[in-house]
């Protein structure tokens, strides 16, 4: 959910991102000296202060970093517009497709273990995926004159890279969309007001019922021809699962979030640490509407299951870990998680070459390249990388200059306000000051 962005054609301007105002973000940047407090980030501190000052947004927190030091964090506001305690690091917020390049990056785990291969059909590993069947017309009927076979079978490239041509209930808009949410078919979980529609739909019981579901839907485009937000991290959760004999969420925490010592990134939050969540709004009308309150937040619950697109709660602290993480090419702190190969291919440009001349992720005007669950760079904007959520959140890191910068807040729809396309823009302007 962003502003204004430029896609391929028929495509939601839900859960997108104008990633074409991110390029200044990636150009070569002077060596930084860091400390505490916001004097290096006068543009980023007078934004933040704005967006909470003005009530745009309860609050705000964001964490900027570069090399081996600590990031400094810029924190204002409170968890809600009716609460006393103010946020920082570690306050916890809905990180929603901020998930996915995380899932990505478990994925690249799985093919460095050997469990996977990137060009490897899905049906090796989930049968129901070897006959898929795909809609002549784009998010048209869900009928047998509308259907035709699949040319070529679905990758773990296609899914990480939102070329699989598996849909989404965020963004289709026909037939397609009611099916999903009739069936289930639904990958995430924001409010119990089920009488918003936008946000109605109960998830199937498990990630092997999703991915089976799944397999029974029709594909909107063709495997390998273009670029289509889509359902395909979550797929991926299920063949994490499957080829690594674990559950998706016990793999992350065991894999990633325990060395690097994340431990405000999670898919349920315990009752304990309900002080430490945010509310999230919804714009309407100019007006902020709390549709999920920590009290009585949906994130209490276990989840239906581990939504690897859109299901984390995380921190500012905690995402900038994982950025750093990747900075330092599978390392933190003396403890490494992916082999630098495994980063490297991850942070690079996946998209198949079978792409449409036009089938390509842009926006703003500008070509982007597509990794495992997060853009990348092109041009100018070489060696960024990283993705964006629905509640206005930013998670970016600069593989070339090592700068990383980490947005959260909690509003939707996120294209409501320019702040994901503003954020990076201002943080560039700082840095190349510094």
């Amino acid at each position: 959910m962003h502003s204004e962005p430029v896609f391929p054609a028929n495509l939601s301007r839900r859960e997108f991102v104008a990633a074409g105002a991110l390029a200044v973000a990636s150009l070569g940047l002077p060596s930084l000296a860091w400390a505490q407090g916001a004097s290096h980030w006068p543009g980023v501190t007078r934004l933040v202060e704005d967006y909470v000052g003005s009530g745009k947004v309860a609050n705000m927190a964001v964490a900027l970093g570069r090399g081996e030091a600590a990031p400094e964090v810029i924190a204002r506001g409170n968890t809600s517009f009716t609460s006393a305690t103010p946020v920082d690091a570690d306050t916890l917020y809905r990180i929603y497709s901020m998930t996915k390049p995380i899932t990505g990056m478990a994925v690249m785990l799985c093919i460095e273990e050997g469990w996977l291969e990137l060009d490897q059909p899905i049906a090796d590993v989930i049968p129901g995926f070897a006959q898929m069947q795909v809609q002549k017309a784009y998010d048209g009927p869900i009928t047998a004159d509308n259907l035709e076979p699949a040319v070529r079978p679905i990758t773990v490239r296609h899914c990480l890279t939102h070329t699989a041509g598996l849909g989404y209930g965020i963004v289709q808009q026909g037939p397609l969309s009611q099916a999903y949410t009739e069936r289930g078919l639904v990958p995430g979980a924001v409010t119990r007001l089920q009488n918003v529609p936008a946000f109605r739909g109960t998830p199937v019981g498990s990630l092997r019922a999703f991915a089976e579901g799944l397999a029974e839907m029709p594909l909107v485009y063709q495997p390998g021809t273009r670029w289509s937000y889509s359902t395909g991290l979550d797929l991926l959760g299920r063949v994490i699962e499957v080829v690594s004999g674990q559950p998706f969420d016990r793999f992350l925490q065991e894999r990633f979030f325990s060395p690097l010592a994340m431990s405000s990134t999670m898919f349920q939050v315990p009752q304990s640490q309900v002080g430490r969540l945010t509310t999230n709004y919804y714009l309407l009308n100019g007006m902020l509407l709390p549709i999920d309150l920590p009290e009585s937040s949906v994130y209490l619950d276990q989840p239906p299951f581990p939504f690897g697109g859109a299901g984390l709660v995380s921190s500012a602290g905690d995402y900038d870990r994982f950025l750093h993480m990747l900075a330092g090419r599978g390392m933190l702190n003396g403890v490494r998680v992916l082999d630098r190969e495994s980063v490297d291919l991850g942070t690079s440009d996946l998209l198949p070459d079978t792409l449409e001349a036009d089938g390509g992720f842009s926006s703003g005007g500008r070509e982007f390249g597509f990794g495992a669950g997060g853009l990348v760079g092109r041009g100018d904007a070489a060696g960024l990388f990283g993705w964006f959520g629905a509640a206005g959140t930013c998670g970016l890191v600069n593989m070339t200059t090592g700068l990383r910068h980490t947005l959260m807040t909690q509003y939707m729809p996120s294209q409501e306000y320019p702040l994901q396309n503003d954020f990076p823009v201002v943080v560039a302007a700082d840095a190349a000051r510094a």
